[in-house]
């Protein structure tokens, strides 16, 4: 039977998935196999684990931190919006299809059944689990049929740790207002309070720290400061997908992304701000994109939507016109498939609504169809003979998992001038064949345009790197702009979870959290 104890918060963004990846790293190095676990996860970052399996990826790095491999029992149910009223519902890692928010609420009490079993799995496999809640606990309106916080609470029998983000402001009326919606029951449950992302003196704050001990009657258990720790962040409420215009223009190299509505998996990026001298920011207006280095098509929970929200607000103009003066555009999953001549959805697989077809951008040939079934892969292979200033790329080695809908065809005409960006040798999870070598293409290059299905493809060592460099090139930089990256991307994230671990274990009462563990009194 493992130990568990849980982090909720008084709203969304309030740290509880930095808290909760801190904490499975301090267990972690504390000698304890450590597992996270959240029921109920509403996002568009997802992971593709060794089973074949999609998961939220803020608990796949959450594993990471605890230094296990993640599983879909981390996480059994996926919310990934589709649509203002819609999302696709994924129940331990497979999907079961587009519901509005009625119809699942209405449903997700029969999900139980399944969050109990992934639970048990884990509770045999490991000595602590760090449970995560989602949003926050005193929605008084959806309490009823809750089963992401104090509903699992109480199912599990778990003790918890509130956290408040005072940089929003208003931290004191947070905990406390979120403690007085809670009944009686659910109050003796919270074991402590924590103040998250503090800026300042603590010896300031001191006074109404002890005045919201006294209100509540639950101990606060930490100030924790605003950490300069670079961690993958859950979605897209991130602070870094705003706010990079001015260091763009001070940046060697200028990456655009465009911030699709239902823009998902933008963690594929991040790589990127582990290299000196880079700026990527998000872009949503025509106006914003002037000229970069590089734009980035990212993927997109519902590709035929976002590329009608691209058409309608000038930003798909603005794009092509960048193709036309040689601007590379790099295309990943949905942002792929818009840059085909044709998108055809006819079973309305892709959001659950009617059928409909679309032109593509016609940047790379080829169609795009969607099916119901969706692909959830690992990969490993290598580039191919990539043309245009990437050339570098060429026979580098590339990892990543592919998360869609759609199927992306081309005749042998139609790809004469085109080639595959990637040489698949091993599916080593789902696919037609994991395990075996397959040597299949993937994705399609030519000139200054680039397509993939694969997530990850920047992550494999040197290869961001190799990119950044060839664009300093293009730009006539010489030797001293040279980029390079001191630690692989695998060894930097794990040093992000060691400095994360050494704040929260300075900042956090962390024998008081190991006494909740063991069901002591504070």
């Amino acid at each position: 039977m493992a130990k568990a104890i849980m982090v909720q918060g008084t709203m969304s963004s309030a740290g509880k998935s930095f808290l909760a990846a801190g904490l499975c790293r301090i267990f972690m190095q504390d000698g304890y196999r450590t597992a996270p676990f959240k029921s109920q996860n509403m996002a568009l970052n997802s992971y593709i684990t060794g089973e074949g399996l999609e998961m939220g990826r803020a608990q796949a790095v959450q594993a990471e931190a605890a230094g296990t491999e993640p599983v879909a029992d981390m996480n059994p149910i996926l919310l990934k919006p589709c649509s203002d009223t819609g999302s696709q519902v994924i129940v331990r890692g497979t999907a079961r299809g587009v519901m509005n928010a009625r119809e699942y609420f209405r449903r997700k009490k029969e999900l139980i059944p399944v969050i109990l079993e992934s639970y048990r799995r884990l509770d045999a496999a490991y000595d602590v689990i760090v449970i995560e809640g989602a949003g926050s606990p005193a929605e008084i309106n959806l309490k009823q049929d809750d089963i992401v916080n104090m509903g699992l609470a109480r199912l599990l029998d778990v003790p918890v740790l509130l956290a408040g983000d005072i940089d929003r402001g208003g931290v004191f009326a947070q905990l406390y207002g979120t403690a007085a919606l809670l009944t009686e029951e659910e109050r003796a449950m919270v074991k402590g309070l924590v103040i998250n992302k503090f800026r300042g003196d603590p010896a300031i704050l001191a006074p109404g720290v002890e005045m919201l001990e006294g209100l509540t009657g639950i101990p606060v258990m930490g100030v924790v400061p605003y950490m300069d720790v670079d961690l993958e962040d859950e979605d897209s409420l991130s602070g870094r997908l705003a706010g990079a215009g001015e260091r763009a223009s001070a940046a060697a190299v200028d990456i655009a992304v465009i911030r699709f509505p239902r823009l998902s998996n933008f963690t594929d990026f991040h790589v990127f701000s582990t290299i000196q001298g880079v700026c990527v920011r998000y872009v949503d207006r025509a106006a914003d994109l002037k000229s970069p280095d590089l734009i980035i098509l990212p993927g997109t929970k519902n590709t035929m939507e976002d590329l009608l929200w691209m058409r309608a607000n000038g930003l798909e103009a603005a794009v092509l016109k960048e193709a036309s003066r040689e601007t590379p555009i790099w295309g990943i999953c949905g942002g792929y498939q818009m840059m085909g001549g044709r998108l055809s959805d006819e079973d309305g697989a892709e959001s659950g609504g009617p059928g409909r077809t679309l032109c593509g951008m016609g940047l790379l040939l080829g169609a795009t169809r969607f099916v119901p079934e969706k692909t959830r892969t690992r990969v490993r292979g290598c580039f191919g003979a990539v043309p245009g200033i990437f050339s570098g790329l060429s026979g580098m080695a590339v990892e990543g998992y592919e998360i869609h809908m759609g199927q992306t065809v081309y005749t042998e005409r139609e790809g004469e001038n085109a080639r595959p960006l990637v040489r698949i040798a091993e599916y080593t999870a789902g696919g037609p064949a994991a395990g075996m070598c397959a040597e299949t293409p993937e994705g399609l290059c030519r000139e200054n345009l680039y397509g993939t299905y694969l997530h990850g493809i920047f992550d494999a060592p040197g290869v961001a790197v190799e990119l950044v460099n060839a664009l300093l090139k293009r730009k006539g930089c010489g030797a001293a702009h040279h980029a390079e990256c001191v630690l692989d991307y695998g060894t930097y994230r794990g040093m992000q979870y060691d400095r994360l671990a050494a704040a929260l274990r300075e900042h956090l009462d962390m024998e008081a959290v190991y006494r909740i563990l063991e069901g002591k009194t504070v």
